[in-house]
């Protein structure tokens, strides 16, 4: 199982890498949208949809509609220009959703007969968790495109760095301290000694970032920025925690198989979805 899960890792950074690097703008929105059009295959059985047949439908659908709407876009996209006249409102519905879905989660499984059996509820959930994701990527990463390439490359990789390194720090203070669980009915391993640490660490590492980074690329002041790190990966969170109530009430243990060892593609980016995009809007149209 360890072996299978090294090895998926692997393929799976270099995919990533190679996307990230060598990917025009407009085929880098083309793969995001591709694993998008997955991650709402993935998302059908939420909405408890178990046909295989109409997932496939539902899931190529929306892949059309996201081929479409990208292509429209495929030269402002080259020109470093993301969604110029409504990435903002997009991503606003994203911080919008996301004070919603803490509600679910701290009502849960009450808030469950609000949603749980309706098809149309779970297809608008679905949406603003991936669309503002998508649009939040390619923000980030095509920030100062036509100046620099790899700008928002950076600030991109920041924001993973910064999850990620949060994640492993609520890990490990949550193995040495946990004790009171943070939401037992949702996610039972998740403790507030754990959640704490991980903030701890995102203000230590933002704090580093903003010390060590080129000058250039966090055009932001040092405490709103630390700030804003913080609460990033505090939302990052529920957008766990929002994944694995769905599961819990769809009965599943993982998204998918997609990725072996690893579960599917939302088990992966669970806590991105909602990380992302929160970041985006604040550091592009707040600070």
């Amino acid at each position: 199982m360890l072996k299978q899960r090294v090895i998926s890792a692997i393929i799976l950074i270099a995919i990533v890498c190679a996307a990230l690097f060598l990917f025009s703008p407009f085929y880098f929105a083309l793969a995001l949208g591709a694993v998008m059009t997955l991650g709402i295959w993935e998302w059908t059985q939420f909405a408890q949809v178990k046909n295989k047949f109409w997932r496939v439908v539902v899931a190529g659908l929306a892949g059309a509609v996201l081929f479409l709407w990208i292509l429209s876009e495929a030269n402002y996209l080259n020109a470093g220009r993301v969604f110029e006249h409504y990435a903002e409102p997009i991503l606003l519905s994203a911080v919008v959703w996301w004070i919603v879905a803490l509600g679910f989660v701290l009502s849960y499984p009450n808030s469950a007969k609000l949603w749980t059996k309706s098809v149309i509820l779970q297809g608008v959930f679905a949406i603003v968790t991936l669309v503002p994701f998508i649009v939040g990527v390619l923000r980030l990463r095509l920030d100062g495109y036509v100046t620099n390439p790899y700008h928002g490359l950076m600030l991109l990789f920041y924001v993973f760095i910064l999850v990620w390194a949060a994640d492993s720090g609520a890990y490990f203070a949550g193995r040495k301290f946990g004790k009171h669980k943070l939401a037992p009915k949702v996610s039972p391993g998740k403790t507030w000694q754990g959640v704490l640490g991980g903030l701890i660490t995102a203000g230590v590492l933002a704090g580093i970032f903003m010390q060590v980074a080129p000058q250039d690329l966090f055009n932001v002041p040092t405490v709103p920025f630390i700030a804003l790190s913080v609460a990033t990966v505090a939302i990052s969170v529920l957008g766990d925690l929002t994944e694995s109530m769905f599961k819990r009430e769809s009965g599943i243990k993982d998204s998918s198989n997609l990725i072996p060892g690893h579960g599917g593609i939302l088990d992966r980016i669970d806590s991105l979805t909602a990380a992302v995009p929160f970041f985006a809007y604040f550091y592009f149209y707040v600070l």
